[in-house]
């Protein structure tokens, strides 16, 4: 089990991903975000997870500049839009990333929602990027396990991470299942469904016997499943206290009560009727 915010899973392509990171998801004030991410990496966070649809790639690179962390202690991901996939525009797409990040490279670099059609042009987009040492790691986001079959089939290179809604009111067995079965690392967008679970009254129980909060229980409970997790926040004590997940460990009994709480319900879109920017 991770111990540290400095700890990391290896993926399997031998590339260490830190387990808990920021998400800067809807964080579009410019002001906002550098002081979120500088906060973050202040902090101890080495991971930085944005998108291009979200509009403030210039504010996280302009961040990381200011830091003063050198670049390759530091694992940024960003994404792909729906609009930009394809081959030829996925590679367009990443450079505008890349440009707008400041950045020579991206750590992890992610196909932002499977759609119906393109997500194979967008794989080897993303193939070309790996293989030319532009990424260090390639994956996909939302992608379900039909999506990830299909795309098997014909990928040279399998995706090293699937970045999923995931949370204890969508706990998504079978995909994690799934996903161990053929070593791709499952990663936890949402994990705390947006706010809506912070008042589930078995979490504060547990968290209650923990002296923890309802964040940091499920953050660590992300943890214990071996699921990667990135929390947004934007408030530097918020930043801190999700961080802040070492020093306990949930019973077996508290994770089957937390599993429990599965109802298949989402804070997002589904991913087979996702069609925003397609």
């Amino acid at each position: 089990m991770p111990t540290s915010l400095k700890d990391t899973t290896i993926l399997h392509n031998g590339v260490k991903m830190p387990w808990l990171g920021l998400g800067v998801f809807k964080v579009t004030e410019v002001e906002e975000v550098i002081q979120s991410v500088k906060a973050a990496i202040r902090n101890g966070y080495i991971s930085i997870d944005t998108a291009a649809i979200y509009g403030n790639e210039e504010g996280v690179g302009q961040a990381i500049k200011e830091s003063g962390v050198p670049r390759e202690e530091l694992f940024i991901t960003s994404k792909v839009w729906n609009s930009d996939q394809g081959y030829e525009t996925t590679l367009k797409a990443f450079e505008t990333s890349l440009n707008k990040l400041g950045l020579d490279y991206l750590d992890l670099y992610l196909i932002h929602w499977p759609g119906k059609d393109k997500y194979k042009e967008t794989w080897k987009a993303l193939e070309k990027l790996y293989k030319d040492g532009r990424v260090r790691a390639i994956g996909v986001s939302n992608f379900q396990i039909h999506h990830l079959e299909d795309l098997i089939s014909s990928a040279e290179i399998k995706p090293m991470v699937n970045q999923v809604e995931y949370h204890p009111h969508l706990t998504q067995k079978e995909l994690q299942a799934f996903c161990k079965k053929e070593g791709i690392q499952l990663e936890a967008w949402s994990p705390l469904k947006q706010g809506q679970l912070l008042n589930e009254q078995i979490l504060v129980d547990i968290a209650h016997k923990y002296n923890k909060s309802v964040a940091q229980v499920i953050l660590r409970w992300d943890l214990q499943h071996g699921v990667v997790t990135i929390p947004k926040s934007i408030k530097e004590h918020r930043i801190i206290e999700n961080a802040d997940v070492f020093d306990f460990e949930l019973t077996s009994e508290d994770m089957e009560k937390i599993d429990a709480l599965n109802q298949d319900s989402r804070a997002g879109s589904h991913p087979d009727t996702m069609t925003v920017g397609f």
